[in-house]
């Protein structure tokens, strides 16, 4: 995974509520097992046709909105349990969603396939989204280690949560095996000093 610190973009906006993971990533093309791929189906349903033509309107097909930051409606993730989402999203060039709510499952699978779950308040959501629409170029400032939001528009810093774990491997670029890996000699060293307790 990229490592991530401090992220600078504009934002793709996606003002729906309850976006389930089969909306996000239909069934029908989870056969793959590598993660690659999956981007180019993100949406899907909602980004083509039945004969594949882009769908006037979705903002992923706006050419007004760009960026490495998806701005979703409240419930993001929800449905089922399905990692493909997290692929998906993060192999379609995002880094980071903006939600002010993300299902459980869905948060746990993005952190740990280097996607940023940022959840904001209700009411800073619906700033996100009327300030992206009076300025589709909007700059977003993620900074991972201090744990912000930084809306330069705004002249504004919002403070988000995450887990220290998880913010750990997301700047370090590590999933959880890259983790321990990186913890060899500590582990060792563990190991060697529990020998002599016995």
């Amino acid at each position: 995974m990229e490592k991530f610190e401090v992220l600078r973009s504009a934002a793709v906006p996606l003002a729906i509520e309850n976006i389930d993971t089969d909306q996000i990533i239909p069934a029908r093309f989870l056969k793959a097992t590598s993660r690659e791929g999956f981007g180019k189906n993100l949406f899907r349903d909602w980004r083509y046709d039945s004969e594949g033509n882009p769908i006037e309107g979705f903002p992923l097909n706006d050419s007004r909105y760009s960026g490495q930051i998806l701005v979703a409606g409240k419930n993001f993730g929800c449905g089922s349990s399905r990692e493909h989402a997290a692929w998906a999203i993060y192999d379609a060039g995002f880094r980071v969603v903006i939600s002010s709510y993300f299902a459980d499952i869905f948060r746990g699978n993005a952190l740990n396939n280097g996607l940023l779950p940022l959840q904001v308040s209700d009411e800073v959501l619906q700033r996100i989204f009327q300030q992206i629409e009076a300025d589709p170029t909007t700059e977003f400032v993620v900074d991972l280690p201090k744990q912000e939001l930084y809306i330069p528009a705004w002249e504004e810093r919002i403070s988000f949560d995450i887990d220290a774990y998880k913010k750990e491997c997301l700047i370090n670029g590590y999933d959880d095996i890259d983790f321990l890996v990186n913890q060899k000699e500590a582990i060792e060293a563990y190991e060697k000093n529990r020998i002599w307790a016995y």
